[in-house]
C-alpha cells in the first residue's frame, strides 16, 4: 500500500504552525520584504498575515499550505545544487537565462501569485538535480 501525501492526510489545522513557522525562516533566510512574503502565501488579507507572522501558529487553508510545501522543496532543492547557502539563497534573486525565467530572477517568477508558478520553479530544480 503507498502512503498518501502528508498534506492529504493530515489535517490543514495541524500543519498551520509548523508550516508558518518554516516559512517565516526561509522568508528571513532569503531576505523576502513584507509583501513578497504576503505574495508568496497566496496575499492574505494583512490583518491575518500579520497574525501568522505574530504567532506563527494558526489554521492557514490548504492553498497557503500547498505554497508554502512548494517553497520547502525549492529551498531544499538550492542546498542540494548549491552547498554554500548563502549562493543557494542568491540564486533566487539573481536574473536568470533559462527559457523558464526570461532573463528574469526565479523570485520574480514565483512573486506572479499563481501557485502554477511555484510548482515549476520547484520542478525546474528538481530537473537540475537529475
Amino acid at each position: 500500500m503507498l502512503a498518501q501525501p502528508l498534506l492529504e492526510t493530515a489535517p490543514a489545522g495541524e500543519l498551520g504552525g509548523p508550516a508558518l513557522r518554516v516559512f517565516f525562516r526561509l522568508a528571513e533566510q532569503w531576505k523576502l520584504r513584507i509583501a513578497e512574503q504576503r505574495k508568496l502565501l497566496g496575499d492574505p488579507p494583512e490583518s491575518t498575515f500579520y497574525k501568522w507572522k505574530r504567532q506563527q501558529d494558526g489554521a492557514p487553508g490548504r492553498d497557503t499550505i500547498e505554497r508554502i510545501s512548494y517553497l520547502l522543496g525549492i529551498w531544499k532543492s538550492l542546498q542540494i545544487l548549491f552547498p554554500d547557502p548563502e549562493q543557494a539563497d542568491a540564486w533566487l534573486h539573481k536574473p536568470n537565462a533559462a527559457a523558464l525565467f526570461g532573463g528574469h530572477s526565479a523570485l520574480e517568477r514565483m512573486l506572479s501569485g499563481n501557485v502554477a508558478d511555484l510548482y515549476v520553479v520547484r520542478q525546474y530544480l528538481d530537473a537540475q538535480r537529475g
